[in-house]
C-alpha cells in the first residue's frame, strides 16, 4: 500500500511537468509565429486572413488543440501560419435518399422500403472533434435505423402508418445524432415495395372485397324496391279507380315507343256497366 501511494503523486508530477513543458513549447511556437508573421507582412496577411460565408463556421486548431471561443464565422477570421489549421463546416439543411433496404416485417413479409432524411450540423466544433465524419456517419445510421423501424411492425402498420414510422424514426435518429453536432429535422418514407405475389393476392382480396359490397349493395336495393311495389300494390288494391288509370297510363306509354298495332284485353271493369244496363233496362 505505501508503494501505492508513492507511485501515484510520481505520476501526477510527471503529467504536471508534461502540461507544463507542452505549454511552454506552445508559447514559444505562437511568438515565432508573430515573428514570421511580421517580418513578411504585407505577404503574410493572405495567408493569416480567411473568409467564410454566412452559411459556414471554421473550426480552428492549435498546435492541435481546439482554439478558444468555439468556431468562427461568418465574416473574416485570423490565424497564425504554421501552428493553426481550420476546417469548413456547412451549416445548411442537407438531404439524404436512403436507398431500398430489403426488411423482413413482423409477420415475415419481405418488403423494399426507401427514406428521405433531412438534416444539418447545429454544433460545428462537436462535428468536427466528435466524430470523423459526421455526415457519413449520420447516413449509414439512417439506413441502419430504417431496418430496424421496419423490422418490428407488420406490414399493415407499414401501409398505413408511415407519417408515425417517419416521427419515430427522427426522433431515434436525432437522439443519437446529437452526440455528433448532428440535428436531423425530418425523415419520410418514399416508397415501399411489395412482391410481385403478394401484390396479386392483395389485388384479388380487394376485388373480392369490392364484389361483395356490391352484392350486398344490390340486395338492399332490390328489397327496397320490393317494399316499395308492395305498398304501392295496397293503394291500388284500396282504389280501382286507381288500377284503371295505372292501365291506361300502361297503355300509353306502349303506344307510344312503338308505332305498331297492339291488341289488349279489354277490362272486365269497363264491361260492368254494361251488364248491369242489360240485367236492368230502363223504363
Amino acid at each position: 500500500m505505501s508503494s501505492r501511494q508513492h507511485l501515484y503523486p510520481t505520476i501526477a508530477t510527471s503529467n504536471d511537468d508534461n502540461d507544463t513543458e507542452s505549454k511552454t513549447c506552445g508559447k514559444i511556437l505562437v511568438v515565432l509565429s508573430w515573428i514570421l508573421v511580421v517580418f513578411t507582412m504585407p505577404f503574410s496577411l493572405f495567408v493569416c486572413f480567411k473568409v467564410v460565408q454566412e452559411y459556414e463556421r471554421a473550426v480552428i486548431f492549435r498546435l492541435g488543440r481546439l482554439l478558444a471561443g468555439g468556431a468562427k464565422g461568418p465574416g473574416i477570421f485570423f490565424i497564425l501560419p504554421c501552428i493553426d489549421s481550420y476546417a469548413r463546416v456547412d451549416l445548411r439543411t442537407r438531404t439524404y435518399d436512403v436507398p431500398p433496404q430489403e426488411v423482413l416485417t413482423k409477420d415475415s413479409v419481405t418488403v423494399s422500403v426507401d427514406a428521405v432524411v433531412y438534416y444539418r450540423v447545429h454544433n460545428a466544433t462537436i462535428s468536427i472533434a466528435n466524430v470523423e465524419n459526421a455526415h457519413h456517419s449520420t447516413r449509414l445510421l439512417a439506413q441502419t435505423t430504417l431496418r430496424n423501424t421496419m423490422g418490428t411492425r407488420p406490414l399493415h402498420e407499414i401501409l398505413s402508418e408511415r407519417e408515425t414510422i417517419s416521427g419515430n424514426m427522427q426522433i431515434s435518429l436525432d437522439e443519437a445524432t446529437e452526440a455528433w453536432g448532428i440535428k436531423v429535422e425530418r425523415v419520410e418514407i418514399k416508397d415501399v415495395r411489395l412482391p410481385v405475389q403478394l401484390q396479386r393476392a392483395m389485388a384479388a382480396e380487394a376485388e373480392a372485397a369490392r364484389e361483395a359490397r356490391a352484392k350486398v349493395i344490390a340486395a338492399e336495393g332490390e328489397q327496397k324496391a320490393a317494399r316499395a311495389l308492395r305498398e304501392a300494390s295496397e293503394v291500388i288494391g284500396d282504389s280501382p279507380a286507381a288500377l284503371q288509370l295505372r292501365y291506361l297510363q300502361t297503355l300509353n306509354t306502349i303506344s307510344a315507343e312503338k308505332n305498331s298495332t297492339i291488341v289488349f284485353p279489354l277490362p272486365i271493369d269497363l264491361l260492368t256497366y254494361f251488364i248491369k244496363a242489360k240485367e236492368y233496362p230502363s223504363h
